[in-house]
């Protein structure tokens, strides 16, 4: 019997999408070893030289007119994509999907980018015959996200259910799983024992993200923080940004016992587990990840749109605070260097947060769902055969 397949498709704008797509295989392969998976940033595989140039263009534009990118962000919140925009972006850059598919032939195909969802409902409208499932990486719903070619939507909240129930999604079709995490999030690790591993201190310690980007340099926040070095230990993740890494380690204010620098880690997992504060951009994976490890967090630098929309999802339920003003900072530190052990809990009541189910968030749930969901289409589509009914799975 042949392995079920899954194609995962994403695109390179931001590491969170496609970051949640790796996750998603992983643990879809933890669930059951005889899935297979493939991740593909559908863009940059059809348009290798095209696509780097496209997103250098939109780090760019991020990085120097952010507020350009809210006001886009709002401007379009409540408009799909339109069927000439998907149809010029098919003709473009897309227009090999279908033979990717084709020689892929995929089982299911699960999109966590509203680009890839877009093209593959073109195909399916043209007769593609593969189920489609969308997961919406963020604790809010553009309606870029939304097409009717969606065999089901797996979404972060009740909240973003709703989003979308009030744009006309039917409700059999949307799915309240959480956002994926890697397998290495679905547990923690004992501090003293993760910070001998990681051959740090076992000390008070603030891990500090910049997002896959690095973006990260606000000069005050450093500068506030280097002013509690002896006390609390400070771990700095530059992602890719090697620039500003090699910046700061030649910079004799970070050439401390008490400081960490480091760029790209695939050990996010562990970092987090050894720390006792996360200060990071809002993106959705990241909160996520935190929210799973019990890690509390403190957001600078949101990005006007769906970073805005994550960091008051996450502030209003307790979750992480705003650093509005250095006095917020300055408490959380003071807190630390005391040795006051904060932690939110990943057993939290419905009440305080929308996830579903009596034991909060689960953050192997959304992996899970899937199985069952590709298990039950197979099963259905056994019935329907039997009764001379053609159907895909």
């Amino acid at each position: 019997m042949r392995k079920k397949r899954v194609l995962i498709l994403s695109e390179g704008f931001g590491s969170g999408h496609t970051q949640a797509g790796y996750a998603l295989a992983a643990g879809m392969k933890r669930m059951n070893p005889n899935i297979q998976t493939k991740v593909i940033e559908l863009g940059s595989f059809l348009n290798p030289t095209v696509a780097p140039w496209i997103l250098s263009a939109y780090r760019l534009t991020i990085h120097t007119n952010p507020g350009l990118v809210g006001l886009l962000y709002r401007k379009q919140h409540d408009k799909p994509l339109s069927k000439l925009t998907t149809m010029a972006l098919h003709r473009i850059f897309y227009h090999h999907t279908a033979e990717v598919i084709e020689h892929l032939k995929p089982d299911l195909i699960v999109s966590t980018h509203p680009i890839p969802t877009n093209i593959i409902s073109r195909l399916k409208s043209a007769g593609l015959d593969v189920p489609l499932y969308t997961i919406i990486t963020d604790y809010d719903a553009h309606a870029s996200w939304i097409n009717a070619q969606v065999d089901r939507f797996l979404v972060s909240t009740d909240s973003v259910r709703n989003l979308l129930l009030n744009r006309g999604v039917y409700a059999r079709n949307i799915q309240v799983t959480g956002i994926p995490v890697h397998p290495d999030f679905w547990s923690t690790e004992d501090k003293t024992s993760v910070r001998r591993t990681l051959k740090i201190k076992d000390m008070p310690t603030v891990f500090i993200m910049g997002g896959g980007w690095g973006l990260v340099s606000n000069n005050q926040l450093i500068q506030q923080l280097l002013r509690w070095k002896e006390q609390v230990q400070l771990v700095f993740c530059l992602g890719s940004n090697q620039k500003l890494l090699d910046k700061m380690r030649h910079d004799p204010k970070f050439q401390h016992g008490n400081i960490v620098l480091m760029g790209h880690t695939s050990e996010i997992s562990k970092w987090m587990d050894a720390s006792d504060l996360l200060i990071t951009k809002p993106g959705g994976m990241t909160c996520t990840e935190a929210l799973a490890k019990g890690l509390p967090m403190l957001f600078c630098e949101s990005l006007p749109g769906q970073e805005e929309m994550n960091r008051e999802y996450f502030v209003n339920r307790g979750y992480g605070e705003a650093l509005q003003n250095e006095n917020i900072l300055e408490d959380w530190l003071r807190k630390l260097a005391r040795g006051e052990k904060i932690r939110i809990e990943r057993g939290f009541q419905p009440s305080h947060f929308d996830y579903p189910g009596r034991d909060g968030y689960n953050p192997s749930r959304c992996a899970s769902e899937v199985v069952k969901l590709l298990d039950y289409s197979e099963q259905q589509a056994s019935i329907l055969s039997t009764h001379g009914i053609p159907v895909g799975i």
